[in-house]
């Protein structure tokens, strides 16, 4: 029993340094802010020392006109003074939501930001296996549920601290039993809050688990809406989004449901301490209590009575502010949690580096001018490729050529690969799958050379081959474009995207089958065109195409099976 004691105890400690440890990287993403949330703490806390001061003048203006029956003109100076902190509340109230709003939008800026630094850390092929919907709910719902967190509960937590204090001390100070009342149920409200933030939190935590799966399902499905338009499974599709909303429905009344409950405690026990101190006023004004040595007065009764809905009103905003906190929790696990998947390891990647190295060694092959192929010596497992030279690399689809291009990109490790180059260099790359967005078709070229002139477009879409059908189009390079190049066909879009790697200027061109989908003629134009920019430069292409061969000159085949080790390292 003492053993299984300790490390119950041990469990709950663990759990509570936890929770502490989340609260705290949570409040660290308010620093960038900081100024600005201790501005609107600050107006708040002001407004709440005011708050005092008007009741004060409420209840003197009415225990000077009702009970001491003096002449009204005596009492408009206290009515203008109370007009004077009403507005003086109010720009109070003004001016620290402005800053707390202006506090908010930083945050949520640098929150972004950070997130998208961290997701092009990743690399482009560990976001490739990524779901896109999902990646954008985290920079969406996620980041602004951490927001509403900063925007009220992290500010009227400060709060919750000092004005039930001041209200304590100024009730205090005019009846002690109105204070003991206060005071008594006061640590109800922390408890149910406690109580109801345990649920919520979980709850919180699921809807947006429901909401990320939510959003990354849907967005698939739009994406890929013609494909399933033409295999007739709209219907299908249709009955998965409404399944997966109604998960999302049943996810949020569960979380509405906690905090109305909570609610509704809080509200009820802060109106049952607000109706005591009513009762006792009531009672004493009557004569059928006396717990003071003095009579009560009007003046005093009202301003204790004034006082009792506001001691508790920074605790209600609180309670109705737990779930934002409780949402911000989840928010950040999830946003933590996916920023924390790894692609696959670097160790990895080296060792399938390495086994490249090893299955590539004498793998080289030379055309001579007559065309025919012959095999060349031993290749040296770091060959140094200097300006000018070109190399065709082939093999079966799935050996490997992509990755190879990527790792000489630098998004793979690239230690013990039998080429190389200059690490100063620059690099650019035509991928097998470009992405075009929407836009025209000189927008996408831009993606490269934003500031590039009309000249340098038409010259690199000449040399490219785009103007071959671009020239038909009715605006030519003005003509828009969908989504990933929708209405151009494969081999259009990939000649657009030859074209905007040729305007980076770079030292080293990767072209990843850059002639499919094209004809005879449009390859034979496409090289010849290429012909004085790769004498300038290093260039090396995946390709299949025996006449992209040729062009080259050296050919580096990559044999059968190079993969194997690393997708039994992955499926491990």
């Amino acid at each position: 029993m003492p053993a299984a004691s300790d490390a119950a105890f041990a469990d709950l400690d663990a759990s509570a340094n936890a929770r502490r440890e989340r609260q705290r990287r949570l409040h660290a993403l308010g620093a960038v802010a900081r100024p600005q949330l201790r501005i609107a703490a600050c107006c708040a806390l002001a407004a709440d020392v005011l708050l005092i001061a008007q009741a004060a003048l409420i209840a003197w203006s009415m225990q000077r006109a009702f009970v001491e029956r003096v002449a009204p003109g005596s009492v408009l100076h206290l009515l203008a003074a109370w007009v004077g902190v009403a507005l003086a509340r109010a720009a109070l109230g003004w001016f620290g939501q402005r800053s707390a709003d202006r506090a908010v939008r930083t945050i949520r800026h640098d929150l972004r930001m950070r997130l998208l630094q961290t997701l092009f850390a990743h690399g482009p092929r560990w976001l490739r296996a990524q779901r896109s919907g999902e990646l954008a709910e985290l920079a969406g719902t996620h980041v602004e549920a951490i927001g509403k967190y900063f925007s009220g509960f992290a500010i009227t937590r400060g709060e919750v601290v000092i004005a039930p204090l001041l209200l304590f001390a100024a009730a205090l100070y005019v009846d002690r039993v109105v204070a003991a009342i206060l005071l008594c149920t006061l640590p109800l409200i922390p408890l149910f809050m406690a109580l109801a933030g345990w649920g919520a939190e979980a709850a919180s935590r699921h809807q947006l688990q429901a909401i990320t799966r939510m959003g990354g399902h849907f967005a698939d499905r739009l994406r890929g809406l013609g494909l399933i338009r033409l295999y007739g499974r709209g219907d299908a599709e249709i009955a998965g989004v409404r399944a997966a909303a109604e998960g999302l429905r049943e996810r949020t009344m569960k979380v509405l449901r906690i905090a109305f409950l909570s609610s509704a405690t809080l509200e009820f026990f802060a109106s049952l301490s607000v109706a005591m101190v009513a009762v006792y006023l009531g009672l004493t004004y009557l004569g059928l209590l006396h717990l003071r040595g003095s009579e009560l007065t009007l003046g005093a009764g009202v301003f204790c009575l004034l006082l009792a809905p506001e001691f508790y009103a920074p605790l209600r905003r609180l309670a109705a502010q737990y779930h934002d906190r409780a949402a911000a929790l989840a928010a950040l696990d999830e946003i933590e949690s996916s920023c924390r998947q790894k692609p696959v390891s670097s160790a990895l990647h080296s060792g399938v580096a390495k086994s490249t190295a090893k299955s590539l060694d004498a793998g080289f092959r030379r055309h001579d001018e007559a065309g025919s192929s012959v095999v060349a010596a031993k290749a040296a497992p770091a060959m140094q490729l200097r300006r000018g030279d070109r190399i065709a690399i082939v093999g079966a689809s799935g050996v490997g050529k992509t990755t190879l291009l990527e790792s000489l990109l630098g998004w793979l490790p690239h230690d013990g690969l039998p080429i190389g180059f200059d690490a100063h260099l620059r690099i650019a790359y035509a991928p097998q799958r470009p992405r075009l967005f929407h836009g025209t078709i000189a927008d996408n070229l831009r993606l490269a050379k934003p500031d590039a002139r009309d000249p340098q477009l038409h010259a690199a879409a000449r040399i490219a081959q785009v103007l071959r059908f671009a020239e038909r189009l009715p605006a030519g390079l003005d003509t828009p474009v969908g989504e990933n190049g929708f209405g151009l066909s494969g081999g259009e879009a990939r000649r657009v995207a030859l074209a905007r790697t040729l305007l980076l200027d770079a030292d080293v061109l990767l072209l990843d089958e850059p002639t499919a989908f094209l004809d005879a003629q449009t390859e034979t134009d496409l090289l010849a065109a290429l012909e004085p920019i790769a004498r300038e430069r290093i260039v090396i292409v995946a390709t299949h195409s025996p006449a992209v061969m040729r062009w080259c000159g050296c050919v580096l085949h990559l044999p059968e099976g190079l993969l194997e080790n690393l997708h039994a390292e992955v499926s491990r």
